[in-house]
């Protein structure tokens, strides 16, 4: 019994806001079911007040759903995972900063402004936030490619591909063009010295490609994600355990791999 409630206690808590979600739901169950992780929280709006088990048909969640961060926080959390929208995901992150609590940002549509504000106050906070736009590991190794790539070949253009649904451009959402959430010229902009063009059309989940070139010759490196969110779930996890080993925020999940 005492080893039991010792290795309870060891666990890392963890809540997660957009827990009904593509991701969040997953998510969930995949935490449940790590010896090293317990789910403490579950956050969404739609679905306050709901057991998470009787939403997903899954009878290993036993969480009840929060309305709100501010509100799942009030049981003792290690580490916040947020999966939800850009209307509130700086809001979420700054509530768990400011009790302590260490954030895993899986939601896209934060500015470079926002996360200045945020690396500010998780440097004032001692706790630390990992913000990765895209957590599978393919993605995250093209990015490696292409940085190597990029040592070598002094030209290239990025493709940024999603559905039509999704609103924040680059790597998100366009519906019409004056409504996208980040820079609108992104559908053909230069971006931190890079020319991005922001692709969005039905049946895309999410892809990134990388075109070098030169002369007589080009490169390219591609990401495409599937239909499902195991890979965004491992990514992650992978988050989810190494964020307490820093202070502010790092942006990028290749900032964590060994």
């Amino acid at each position: 019994m005492h080893d039991l409630l010792a290795s309870w206690l060891m666990k890392l808590r963890v809540s997660i806001a957009g827990a009904t979600g593509w991701v969040g739901r997953p998510l969930c169950l995949a935490v449940s079911q790590a010896e090293d992780l317990s789910l403490v929280g579950a956050v969404s709006r739609s679905h306050h007040g709901h057991d998470l088990r009787d939403v997903t048909g899954d009878s290993h969640l036993d969480v009840k759903i929060s309305g709100s961060v501010a509100e799942a926080l009030e049981t003792p959390t290690d580490v916040l995972v947020d999966y939800t929208k850009a209307d509130v995901v700086k809001t979420n992150v700054l509530t768990a900063i400011d009790r302590g609590v260490h954030v895993v940002i899986g939601s896209s549509g934060l500015t470079d402004n926002d996360f200045e504000g945020i690396n500010h106050t998780a440097l004032k906070n001692k706790v630390g936030v990992i913000a990765a736009g895209n957590f599978a590991i393919t993605a995250v190794l093209l990015q490696r490619f292409a940085c190597e790539a990029a040592k070598y070949l002094s030209h290239w253009e990025i493709i940024d591909y999603a559905s039509d649904t999704k609103q924040d451009a680059p790597s998100g959402t366009t519906h019409p063009v004056e409504k996208t959430i980040g820079e609108k010229e992104s559908r053909g902009a230069t971006l931190r010295g890079s020319q991005i063009h922001s692709i969005r059309l039905p049946s895309y989940v999410i892809s990134v490609e990388a075109i070098f070139g030169a002369n007589e010759e080009r490169l390219s490196i591609r990401h495409d994600a599937g239909s499902g969110a195991e890979p965004y779930v491992q990514g992650t996890l992978l988050a989810v355990r190494k964020v307490r080993n820093y202070v502010g925020l790092i942006r990028g999940l290749d900032k964590i791999m060994d």
